[in-house]
């Protein structure tokens, strides 16, 4: 029986991964966006007719989507399973790509990438992580969200070559026909190998003889309903450092093509898939070093680090003719905090609110990665064509980042508290802001709060 179970939990987590590897093509827009961009300056019968401002208008909507969906996606994940659920991810993906090859309109593609392949992205995302988290015992939360999410960061490094090559060699509308039809074998094939672990299967938390069992302290369990989630001061805070993180990050990976073009021409699809990497590299690392550190401490470093990337980029990216090696560093760098996000942030809120309604509950933080994804997105585009240069949005997102690092040490670890100190244990959604604050700088800084806090 271990045995059998140990197998199913690696067997679910390579299952979640290979599914994210195939929805990541979100992160290949900038491939594609080059290619529109590219119809409307040619012109002729069969272009693209777009407003250029608009151009990233279904990568903004899809991005939206993707995180409102994975509201009902949670709910369904919790309620009829995550095989299911993956499944109509991956129909709705294939339905997606199949209008995009029908027609360039623009509504076509608000409809097509925008609406429906963003909902296929927030069912088939949704589905693959919570299974694997239910196998592993919570000293691997953050290690074993990092694989599974690190599959839709790493998707790029196969999906832009490939889609380079295709757009060459077919056009853009048969490109996207053979990728709808990938896509959906792909992801609605694995889904069947998603499946909860047994009724009272209870993961072990650390081997026996492990001496770090002995001084570990005994956690308590949490299963709070998206209720009692609302009524936390820790989501609002979750929420709005997610909305900058993810905002930030999408709003480069959404351009970096773009942006790699003055240097690389054609084989701007390498920064691409090196940003990739560094996408992937940043969840799993992300996770390790939060389960050693705190997520709390962990999040602060990436947003500190991310603000230095956005502001260092601003003379780089404005350069007539930016340095090829800077520009893919810059992407990789960037590319790892980003993903670092998309560790830390489930495994949050795994911690504080438990695994019984992890779907909607994360699905409804999730909405802050879509909604940051659509306001840098839209906001991004419009201050780069209405300026000529990156450097408005690159300084707003750096300085958002700052707040964002600042806001982070409200998020001070949960911890198990005693019998009388329960009452005081966790702050008040109204009033709870500097307390948690105060306690979150104690705890990074290395002082121990008193017992009945600040």
């Amino acid at each position: 029986m271990s045995d059998t179970v140990k197998n199913r939990g690696w067997q679910v987590t390579l299952a979640g991964t290979g599914i994210n590897l195939a929805l990541g093509v979100l992160y290949a827009w900038s491939i594609f966006k080059g290619a529109i961009k590219s119809s409307i300056e040619k012109g002729g019968p069969g272009a693209f007719n777009w407003d250029k401002a608009s151009i990233n208008d279904p990568y903004a909507i899809c991005c939206l989507a993707f995180a409102f969906s994975m509201i009902i996606a949670g709910k369904a994940q919790d309620k009829i399973g995550p095989a299911r659920t993956a499944l109509i991810g991956g129909i709705l993906v294939g339905t997606g790509f199949a209008i995009l090859s029908q027609s360039n309109s623009y509504l076509a593609w608000v409809i097509g990438f925008g609406i429906l392949a963003g909902s296929g992205f927030g069912f088939g995302y949704s589905a693959a992580t919570p299974p694997a988290l239910k196998w592993f015992p919570s000293s691997k939360t953050g290690l074993i969200a990092g694989i599974v999410v690190a599959g839709f960061g790493l998707a790029p490094v196969y999906i832009a070559p490939l889609s380079t090559w295709l757009l060459g060699s077919v056009g853009i509308q048969n490109s996207m026909l053979i990728l709808a039809a990938a896509f959906a074998v792909v992801v609605c094939g694995l889904s069947f190998f998603l499946v909860n672990p047994p009724a009272g299967y209870v993961p072990a938390d650390a081997p026996k003889g492990d001496a770090t069992a002995k001084v570990a302290p005994a956690k308590p369990t949490v299963n709070a309903t998206a209720g009692e989630m609302l009524k936390s001061g820790k989501f609002y805070i979750l929420w709005i450092t997610y909305f900058i993180g993810a905002g930030a990050g999408l709003m480069v990976i959404g351009s970096v093509a773009g942006i790699a073009k003055k240097s690389m021409g054609p084989m701007a699809f390498v920064a691409v898939a090196i940003m990739a990497l560094g996408n992937a590299g940043g969840r799993i690392v992300a996770g390790i070093l939060s389960d050693k550190i705190g997520r709390m401490a962990t999040l602060c470093i990436v947003f500190v680090f991310q603000a230095a990337l956005m502001f260092a980029a601003i003379p780089l990216v404005g350069a007539g003719h930016p340095n090829a090696v800077l520009i893919v560093l810059l992407a990789t760098f960037i590319g790892f905090n980003y993903g670092a996000n998309l560790s830390l942030f489930p495994s949050f809120s795994k911690d504080y609110w438990g695994l019984k309604n992890y779907g909607l509950n994360y699905g409804l933080l999730f909405t802050a990665w879509g909604v940051g994804g659509f306001v840098m997105g839209r906001v991004s585009e419009m201050l780069n064509t209405s300026t000529g240069s990156f450097t408005t949005s690159f300084t707003l997102a750096g300085s958002l980042l700052i707040g964002g690092a600042v806001m982070s040490l409200a998020l001070r670890p949960a911890k198990a508290a005693k019998p009388a100190e329960i009452a005081v244990a966790e702050p008040s959604a109204q009033g709870g802001f500097m307390e948690s604050f105060m306690r979150g700088c104690a705890d990074f800084l290395g002082f121990t709060p008193s017992p009945r806090g600040f």
